[in-house]
C-alpha cells in the first residue's frame, strides 16, 4: 500500500465546501474510484491549526497510481482547477509505503 499525503490551508468560508469535496465520497474520491487500485481517502483536520487539512490517498502501489494520474491526466487537472478556490495553499507531502 502506498499513502500519498496532501497539506491544505482552508479559509474559514471555504471549509465546508473543502470538506465536502475532498472527504471520502468527495468529488476527488470518486475521480479516484474510477481505478481498481484505489483504496480510500482519509481526510482529517488539525485540532491546534484552525484551518489545517490532511488528505491521505491510499492506493495498493505506486505504479497503480502513476499510471492513473497518467490515464486520467485532464478529468484531474478539471477538478484540481475547479477546487483551487477552495484553499489558500496545497503541498505535496510525499507518497508514503506502508511497512509490513
Amino acid at each position: 500500500m502506498i499513502y500519498v499525503m496532501w497539506e491544505f490551508q482552508v479559509a474559514p468560508e471555504n471549509r465546508s465546501k473543502f470538506e465536502t469535496a475532498y472527504k471520502g465520497d468527495g468529488i476527488w474520491a470518486q475521480l479516484f474510484q474510477r481505478d481498481a487500485a484505489y483504496v480510500e481517502t482519509i481526510l482529517v483536520r488539525s485540532d491546534e491549526h484552525a484551518g489545517t487539512y490532511l488528505t491521505i490517498d491510499v492506493w495498493k502501489n505506486r505504479e497503480s497510481y502513476l499510471q492513473f494520474k497518467q490515464r486520467f491526466a485532464a478529468d484531474y487537472a478539471k477538478i484540481d482547477k475547479d477546487c483551487e478556490a477552495l484553499t489558500d495553499s496545497e503541498r505535496l507531502i510525499g507518497i508514503f509505503e506502508k511497512i509490513v
